[in-house]
C-alpha cells in the first residue's frame, strides 16, 4: 500500500468509533496521492502520518446549574490540530451531537481551510454536547462561564483563538469572552466573533454566508454565468444561511428554501430582503422555529424534512445549491435529484455537508462543486481579519473588511484551480483545495524538523 492508504488504515484502526473523523481523513488523503509522488521529502519526514494526529485533544467536564437549581454535567472539548502556520484557530460548537469524532473532523478540515485563506492561522476546533435550545439567558451564561473556567487554560491570542459555530453566536461569545477577561484580567483578541463594542469586526457575522456566495460567483464565472435570475436552494437558517440568502438575493438570485432541525420551507416567490429580515429576527432574537415563516408568508412547510429531501421528493427545479446547515445533510440520492432537476453549481457553506457518495455524484455529473474548506472559508478569513484589527488596536470600515473578504475568496478560488491543474486534475475544486492547503502546511512542518 502507499503511504496514503497506510495512513488511512491506521486512522481507521486507532480511531475505530470516530466515523466523521475517518470520513474527513479519507476524503482529504485520497486526493493527496499526487503530492506523495511529487514530494518524497514529505513521505520521508512522516508528514502524512503526523498531519492526521492532533497536537493535543482535551476533554473536560462542564458542571452548571439551571434556573431551578438542578446540577447538570456536559462534556467540553478542544482539539488543537496543527499550528504549523499560526495559532490554532477554529470555532466552538454547542450541540447535542458534539463528540470527539466531530470535533476532530472539524479541526482537521480547519487546518486546510485556514491555510487556503493565506492568513497565519493553524487549525483547531472545540465545543460541547450542551444544547442551547430552550435555555434561558441566565442558563446560557452559567454554562458559558463554567465552560470557560476550564477552556481558558488552553487558549490565548498567540496560542489558540476560538470563535463561534453552531449554537455559539454573539450572545455566547459575549459570555465566554467576559468570563475569560475576568479570569485572566486582560483584554486581548482571544476570541473572534466578538461584539463591535469590545473588539469585534464589521462583516464578521455575514462573512461565511457572503464568502460562500462570493466563491460560488467565481465558479460560475468560469462558465460565463452569474447569480442573476437563478433559482437557489439554501439549507439551514442560522448565521451562514441567513447571509447566504441575503447576498445571493443582492446578486439577483431567487432563493426559495431555508430550514431548521424541525422543518423546511419552500417559498417559490423568493425570500425577499424583507422576508430575510424576518428570518434573522426569528432565529437570532426570538429563537423561534422556521414554520413561523410559512405561517406568516403563506408558503409550503414540510415538517420533519430537510431541504434536500424535499427537493428530491417534490421534484423542485434548482439552479444553484448552497448547503449551509451541518455535516452529511446531503446524500447521494439528493445529489442525483439536484442534478436531474437542473442544478449546475453547488457551494458548501457548512463543513462537509455532502456525503462522499454525493460528492462523487456531483463530480461525475461535471457540475461546479465547491467543497466547504474552500467555499465557506470566508468566516475564518474574517476572523483572521478581526485578529489583525485587535493586534493593531483599530477597526476597519465595513467596506474595507468586505473588500478584503472578496479578495480572499477570489484568491482561494484561484489557488484551488491552479493547484488542481498542477496536480493533474484541472477544474477539480476538491483536489485543488486539499492539495493547496496541504502543501502549504506540509512545507512549514518540514521546515521545523520532527516536532
Amino acid at each position: 500500500m502507499s503511504v496514503i492508504q497506510d495512513t488511512i488504515a491506521r486512522v481507521r484502526q486507532l480511531d475505530v468509533e470516530q466515523i466523521e473523523f475517518q470520513q474527513a481523513v479519507t476524503e482529504v488523503l485520497e486526493t493527496l496521492e499526487p503530492t506523495a509522488e511529487r514530494h518524497p521529502e514529505f513521505v520521508k519526514a512522516g508528514i502524512y502520518e503526523r498531519i492526521v494526529e492532533p497536537e493535543r485533544a482535551v476533554q473536560f467536564r462542564v458542571p452548571w446549574v439551571d434556573d431551578k437549581g438542578r446540577v447538570h454535567v456536559n462534556r467540553g472539548f478542544r482539539v488543537q490540530f496543527n499550528n504549523a502556520i499560526g495559532p490554532f484557530k477554529g470555532g466552538l460548537r454547542f450541540h447535542p451531537s458534539v463528540n470527539m469524532s466531530i470535533i476532530k473532523f472539524l479541526g482537521f478540515e480547519q487546518v486546510f481551510k485556514n491555510a487556503l485563506t493565506t492568513l497565519p492561522m493553524g487549525g483547531g476546533k472545540g465545543g460541547s454536547d450542551f444544547d442551547p435550545k430552550g435555555k434561558s439567558d441566565h442558563e446560557i451564561m452559567r454554562f458559558c462561564q463554567a465552560f470557560m473556567s476550564e477552556l481558558y487554560r488552553h487558549i490565548g491570542p498567540e496560542t489558540d483563538v476560538p470563535a463561534g459555530d453552531i449554537g455559539v453566536g454573539a450572545r455566547e461569545i459575549g459570555y465566554l469572552y467576559g468570563y475569560y477577561k475576568k479570569i485572566r484580567n486582560e483584554h486581548t483578541g482571544v476570541l473572534t466573533g466578538k461584539g463591535l463594542e469590545y473588539g469585534g469586526s464589521l462583516i464578521r457575522p455575514e462573512a461565511t454566508g457572503y464568502g460562500t456566495v462570493y466563491f460560488a460567483a467565481e465558479m460560475l464565472a468560469t462558465r460565463g454565468l452569474d447569480f442573476k435570475d437563478k433559482v437557489v436552494a439554501v439549507s439551514g437558517s442560522g448565521n451562514v444561511a441567513q447571509f447566504a440568502v441575503e447576498k445571493a438575493t443582492q446578486m439577483g438570485a431567487r432563493v426559495i428554501t431555508v430550514c431548521d432541525s424541525s422543518a423546511s420551507i419552500v417559498d417559490e416567490k423568493g425570500i425577499s430582503p424583507e422576508k430575510c429580515c424576518f428570518i434573522m429576527d426569528l432565529k437570532n432574537n426570538r429563537r423561534g422555529r422556521i414554520k413561523e415563516y410559512a405561517q406568516k408568508y403563506d408558503c409550503v412547510c414540510y415538517e420533519g424534512e430537510n431541504v434536500w429531501d424535499v427537493i428530491r421528493q417534490q421534484g423542485i427545479k434548482v439552479d444553484i445549491a448552497l448547503p449551509c446547515a451541518t455535516q452529511n445533510e446531503l446524500n447521494a440520492e439528493n445529489a442525483a435529484a439536484l442534478v436531474r432537476n437542473g442544478c449546475f453549481c453547488v457551494a458548501e457553506g457548512a463543513n462537509m455537508p455532502s456525503t462522499p457518495d454525493a460528492v462523487r455524484a456531483f463530480q461525475e455529473s461535471n457540475i461546479l462543486y465547491g467543497p466547504g474548506k474552500a467555499a465557506n472559508a470566508g468566516g475564518v478569513a474574517t476572523s483572521g481579519l478581526e485578529m489583525s484589527q485587535n493586534s493593531l488596536k483599530m477597526s476597519w470600515t465595513r467596506e474595507e473588511v468586505d473588500k478584503r473578504l472578496l479578495i480572499i475568496m477570489k484568491s482561494i478560488h484561484k489557488a484551488c484551480l491552479e493547484s488542481a491543474e498542477a496536480y493533474g486534475k484541472k477544474g477539480d475544486y476538491v483536489v485543488g483545495a486539499n492539495t493547496a492547503g496541504f502543501v502549504k502546511v506540509a512545507r512549514a512542518m518540514l521546515a521545523y524538523g520532527i516536532v
